[in-house]
């Protein structure tokens, strides 16, 4: 992740190590149920209850972030990430490479897209990385985040750092 290839490059290249089956991907998510971060659910719950869309963009893969959205309550159609793609017999044929987020600048165009289609006029991306931190602008502000990880870059550029979803969500209810 030095730059030497671009990002798809590595995904590919991942995935080609893992070479992910159907049936891996399935028993995977059977043996290790969505974990939450303290306090998001709770931050979730109080976007929905202000009627406030809420989106995953993710570099990561759909399969293992669907079911979270659904414990979160977050619509299907509101997720943007990686997909994989199998063959009949459930075996891996690679990834679909029209998803924004299999590619650099993948998260700046999902925001872009999303502001576009639905004319959102204060779109906020939350996020601990500095592919988030890419995505602001189109993004009108970006919050990081460190409650798992504090990367510098982030917290040096953020003009809002936060280190747990609980300061988020007080934030929201004044």
């Amino acid at each position: 992740m030095d730059g030497a290839i671009t990002y798809r490059e590595t995904l590919d290249a991942r995935l080609q190590i893992l070479y992910p089956s159907r049936q891996q991907i399935e028993s995977f998510i059977k043996e290790h149920p969505p974990r939450f971060t303290s306090g998001v659910k709770e931050l979730i719950q109080i976007l929905h209850d202000k009627r406030i869309d809420v989106y995953l963009v993710s570099g990561g893969l759909y399969s293992i972030i669907q079911p979270m959205a659904k414990i979160l309550n977050i619509p299907i159609k509101n997720i943007y990430c990686n997909k994989l793609k199998f063959y009949f017999d459930g075996e891996y044929a690679g990834f679909d490479d029209d998803q924004p987020t299999s590619r650099e600048g993948g998260k700046p165009e999902v925001v872009g897209l999303l502001k576009k289609k639905y004319g959102y006029k204060n779109l906020v991306m939350i996020g601990d990385g500095a592919t988030d931190l890419e995505a602001c602008p189109p993004a009108d502000a970006f919050i990081g985040f460190g409650g798992n990880q504090i990367r510098p870059k982030v917290r040096e550029q953020a003009k809002w750092f936060a280190t747990n979803f609980a300061e988020l969500t007080e934030a929201l209810r004044e």
